[in-house]
């Protein structure tokens, strides 16, 4: 179901019609990647002789980059103070490379959602603060590496979401304006990210939202699944006659 969030902004036609590019979340938007992410730092902790933290509270840490993961883990097992934590990320990423896509998987509707949104027209960016080390291959094994364009990382610029920064190279990378862009991820990062870019925010129901859910995110609308994209964001009637047509 498409929902709009109490106190959010109308979905306009003028909106719908002048959209040129959806810029992409990863971790919990398109591939719930917790697992991998969890696994990982419950081996790094392993390696400094503590038990692993509980899988909800490692995954509340996603979403603002690994330096900002590995510090919350480091103090939630109280190793903040023992353990250096760029040493502490040269493990973790050891780890990571390990875990990669291995416990993780694509949400359902995904990479059909993406291919109808190509098929539309739709200028396509993924835009995560996972470095590009590990965004690149996960998005390669995963197979959706051939429906996006761009790849705009943690690493890639100074800047990580919820910066606008990184939005707006996607978008220059594009060649789009960014009035005519919109980013659809899974939290407060993302919305914070789209608000500051000036532009729409639109958000999945699952993933990780954040302490208060998804449904507590003020976004332009949020989504279930992939599919629902293209008649979200296609001028009214649009989609429906492509697909007549087709």
């Amino acid at each position: 179901m498409i929902a709009q969030p109490p106190g959010s902004p109308p979905l306009q036609g003028s909106v719908r019609s002048a959209t040129h590019a959806v810029l992409i979340d990863l971790d919990g938007t398109m591939v719930h990647t917790a697992p991998d992410i969890v696994e990982a730092a419950s081996r790094m902790l392993a390696d400094f002789g503590h038990a692993p933290l509980p899988f909800e509270m490692v995954s509340g840490f996603i979403g603002k980059g690994v330096p900002n993961l590995i510090r919350r883990t480091l103090a939630a097992a109280a190793l903040d103070e023992q353990v250096d934590q760029e040493t502490a990320l040269t493990v973790f990423h050891r780890h990571y490379e390990e875990t990669n896509g291995r416990y993780g998987y694509v949400y359902p509707h995904v990479a059909a959602g993406l291919r109808e949104l190509r098929r539309l027209g739709y200028r396509l960016a993924c835009v995560t603060n996972k470095p590009e080390a590990l965004a690149a291959p996960l998005l390669r094994m995963t197979g959706l590496w051939s429906y996006l364009e761009v790849l705009v990382a943690g690493d890639s610029i100074d800047s990580m979401k919820p910066a606008p920064q990184p939005l707006w190279h996607a978008c220059q990378l594009l060649g789009v304006d960014p009035q005519c862009s919109v980013l659809l991820g899974d939290s407060p990062v993302d919305v914070c990210a789209a608000s500051a870019a000036g532009m729409p925010a639109f958000i999945v129901s699952y993933g990780y939202g954040g302490p208060d859910g998804a449904a507590a995110l003020q976004c332009a609308a949020s989504i279930d699944s992939f599919a629902q994209l293209p008649d979200l964001l296609a001028p009214r009637g649009e989609h429906a006659r492509a697909k007549a047509g087709s």
